[in-house]
């Protein structure tokens, strides 16, 4: 199947909008609407066009660290795969290097590259632990995801408090429940003031 280019999808989102029962996709409201929503989408599913190596290649001597790296609070949006609804949350990324340490700023970026695409957060929870296992090569990775989907919140079972939690345990954070607990207590620790 060949890509679509820009007039072809332009054209399909002309399309969906006089799908819309009782709208009218000429006025005036709505005459860019299409443009915006091809600009927006080449936004919104940036991350197809990202290669996780590249973004974690970027590293440094550890000096000889070997506690728990933990990034907590990373917020994110992505799309539902299944009924192309936002849902957004906040991801937290944790650790153990070996003998190489990432930039901070690398563990956000590879978690907008998983939620930059057509998503389920299962698959950015293990994506993202998978990369940090692959190309860090840590004594262990941990991903811990919470999420409010908008399929949840404005169809179906309409519920607007609902959270879904997803993890992923790698390494040491599978393997030994010290570990485990260690992370748990950071993430659960009191905010810094702001």
């Amino acid at each position: 199947m060949s890509v679509p280019d820009r007039s072809q999808a332009i054209s399909a989102v002309e399309t969906l909008l006089s799908y819309i029962e009782g709208e009218q996709a000429d006025r005036e409201g709505l005459l860019s609407t299409p443009n915006r929503v091809i600009d927006s989408w080449e936004e919104i599913f940036s991350g197809y066009k990202q290669d996780p190596e590249k973004v974690l290649d970027s590293t440094f001597n550890g000096e000889g660290y070997d506690g728990i790296v933990l990034l907590r609070d990373v917020e994110f949006h992505s799309t539902c795969e299944h009924h192309l609804q936002p849902f957004k949350g906040r991801a937290h990324i944790a650790y153990i290097p070996t003998d190489r340490i990432v930039g901070i700023s690398k563990l956000a970026r590879i978690v907008d590259l998983h939620a930059r695409r057509l998503q389920n957060q299962e698959r950015i929870t293990k994506g993202i632990a998978d990369d940090l296992e692959q190309f860090l090569n840590p004594l262990g990775a941990a991903v811990i995801i919470e999420a409010a989907h908008g399929c949840m919140q404005c169809r179906g079972v309409m519920k607007q408090n609902s959270i879904m939690t997803t993890s992923a345990m790698r390494g040491v954070f599978f393997e030994k429940s010290e570990a485990r607990t260690e992370l748990m207590q950071l993430i659960r620790s009191a905010p810094l003031s702001r």
